[in-house]
Order: structure tokens, then sequence, then C-alpha cells
């Protein structure tokens, strides 16, 4: 579906979600349109992070929504707490949380969707399956499906007023004396986060159209080895990558993340396809009250062996 259109004379900040804006579409869509090369300013291929140019025309090809995704009653799935307005499951590694193009299978909001259909309503974008929160493909954990819209929308509210309480487990490389916090504001450029420590860092990114973000994140050890630190993270705060970009910026990349460790990190555990970030709890107050909803994933085997095997 291609559209042509000038950008507003208000537009301002990253290309992509000028964009978004004024189109009046998902930025997954637009996100989409710039991996594939099919988004023109002034006749000129663009990226993601350009700057947004008041008056610019712009051309993009979007592709058609991905719709509601298609339920997958042979796909297995985990339910860590069933409550009448909401469900908490287990998010397996290497699992997306929901498709991205139409026609996607083999997603976690699929799984749920076959065996709890009213999700499919309760997101206000229907290929989210009821989704609340999102999970990088490679975290596992726990995972927040709505089950009707007004449910949706009161955790996605207490969400972004940072009343959910979210812990993850974190195997980082060295060891860690003590726990502590982090602050950094964050900003997403082409796929990944970048930490913006200072003003200059932030003006910088600024000119490259990246906007940082704040960022909180707080840890504590949980268990020490001799090359490596478990770490109990808490995040406040949302933003991509949040838990792997703050802790390789502290020199303490989650293992086998090569994204934010490099070479050292990806290698660190022989065997381990994936990086050691498990969603371990959430708590929230239950959609229109009630006692609050507190659930816990236990980690997954494959991490279990990894910490059997360090000393």
């Amino acid at each position: 579906m291609r559209r042509e259109l000038r950008l507003p004379a208000d537009a301002s900040g990253r290309l992509d979600r000028a964009l978004a804006d004024a189109l009046g579409a998902g930025r997954a869509a637009v996100k989409r349109a710039f991996q594939l090369g099919d988004v023109r300013v002034e006749g000129r291929r663009a990226r993601a992070s350009d700057p947004a140019v008041p008056g610019a025309q712009v051309a993009i090809e979007l592709e058609e929504p991905a719709g509601p995704p298609a339920p997958e009653p042979d796909a297995p799935l985990v339910v860590l707490r069933e409550h009448p307005r909401l469900l908490v499951v287990d998010k397996p590694a290497g699992v997306a949380v929901h498709p991205l193009a139409a026609g996607e299978r083999g997603t976690l909001a699929g799984a749920v969707l076959a065996r709890y259909p009213e999700c499919a309503a309760a997101s206000p974008d229907p290929r989210e399956g009821g989704a609340v929160q999102r999970l990088d493909l490679e975290t596992s954990g726990c995972m927040v499906f709505a089950r009707d819209r007004a449910a949706w929308e009161e955790v996605h509210a207490a969400l972004g007023a940072h009343r959910v309480e979210k812990v993850y487990l974190a195997l980082v490389l060295g060891r860690v004396a003590a726990g502590g916090v982090v602050s950094v504001p964050l900003a997403q450029r082409g796929g990944r986060v970048v930490p913006a420590p200072d003003a200059l860092a932030e003006a910088r990114l600024a000119a490259k159209g990246a906007a940082p973000r704040p960022a909180e994140t707080r840890y504590e050890v949980e268990r020490a080895f001799a090359r490596f630190t478990l770490l109990r993270v808490r995040i406040a705060t949302g933003v991509m990558h949040q838990i792997r970009a703050h802790l390789a910026y502290l020199g303490h990349p989650v293992a086998c993340d090569g994204r934010y460790g490099g070479e050292a990190a990806a290698h660190a555990i022989e065997g381990l396809g994936r990086h050691f970030l498990h969603a371990w709890k959430i708590g929230l107050d239950a959609p229109g009250g009630g006692p609050r909803v507190e659930t816990e994933s236990p980690l997954p085997g494959q991490l279990e062996d990894v910490l059997a095997t360090l000393v």
C-alpha cells in the first residue's frame, strides 16, 4: 500500500516516529518499511533515524496490517496465572510475542488465542492478540495478556505510571561487587539503543534524529561466581533493550548477548544459544480491583543447567 505525503510543519525528531504520527500508522509497520528500503524522502532512500524535515515530500510503501494472529491450538502454552481479566503466560526464548507480518505463525499470541479467543479484541492493535507488554525474542519468562479492552487499558496505564513490578534474572560477565542503580537515558538507533550519559552525547544523538528517553534499572547481587554474577534486576521504565544496554554500559553485559556485549559476551557460555535474561516475576493490581496479581516464572531448565556448571 503506497502512501505519499508532506511532513507537517511541526514535524520533529526521528523520521520514523514523525511518519507514524503523520500517517496515523503503527510504528511497527513504519519500521518494517524502513527495513525493506521502502521509504523515500524527496526521491532518495531514507533511514529510520534520519531527522524529520518539516514539509519534506515522503513516499512510503506499507505492508497490509497483519491483523489478529492465527490461533495455533497445537502450539505449546504454559499459563502461569489465569485471572478473569488477564493472563500471565510463560514465554519461551526464541518465540516472538506476536506476528509482525500477515500469515506469520509460531508466536506466543497465536498459542494464547487458540485457548483464550477473547484476547483478540483486547488490544488496540489486533496483531498483538491482547499482549500488554513486550519481551525480546531471546528473553523468556512472564508475559501479560489482557482478556478485554478495559483490562488492557488499565494495565497499560499502570505500566506507564510505573505501578507494575517487573523483576528479571540476568547472568552477567564479571564480578559485580554490590547492587546499584543505572539511570542513563537511552536512545534508539538502528534496531538497538545507545546510552546518552551526558549533555554532549544527547546533543549528538539529537542531531542524528535520536531522542534519548529516561530509563532506570536497579540491580542487586543474587549469586556470585568466579567469572560471572547472577543479578536480580528491577525496571520501572520500559525502553527497548533497557536491561541489556544498561548492564553493558556498566561493563557487565548479559552472558551470550553479542549485540551489546560483543564477541566476549556472545561466546561466554559454550552451547547456550540465547542470552541469559529471564523475566522472573511480575506484580500488578488486578484490573477493576481485587487482590494484587503476583506471578513467578521458574528459570528454564537450560539456564538452571548453566548455573549448575559455574563455580
